[in-house]
């Protein structure tokens, strides 16, 4: 049994916000999708241009799924700081529960 990769990744969209999505595709064959309107979703339409700034290669489709869920899940400032590297800032970033 074959295994097919996929990439997670995330576009800064022409307004400034962020599209996560997941692809089995070539990751610039997917961009430039977005960007031509081919196979694009109604979120990324209304914004193009969009930008690849980030991208990571799983093995497994069913751990790309969970890493994209992830990510989407999270902040504006903790996709940034994952945008930038900043691995050591993802943990402090966590939504936590007010201290009582």
């Amino acid at each position: 049994m074959s295994q097919v990769q996929a990439t997670v990744y995330m576009l800064r969209c022409a307004d400034g916000s962020y599209y996560v999505g997941r692809t089995t595709k070539d990751i610039e064959t997917r961009v430039s999708e977005h960007n031509e309107g081919i196979n694009e979703t109604s979120y990324t339409r209304p914004r193009r241009p969009v930008t690849l700034v980030f991208s990571e290669v799983y093995d497994r489709i069913d751990d790309s799924i969970r890493r994209e869920r992830q990510i989407k899940g999270w902040s504006r400032k903790k996709k940034e700081a994952l945008i930038q590297g900043d691995y050591e800032a993802l943990p402090d970033l966590a939504s936590r529960p007010p201290r009582s």
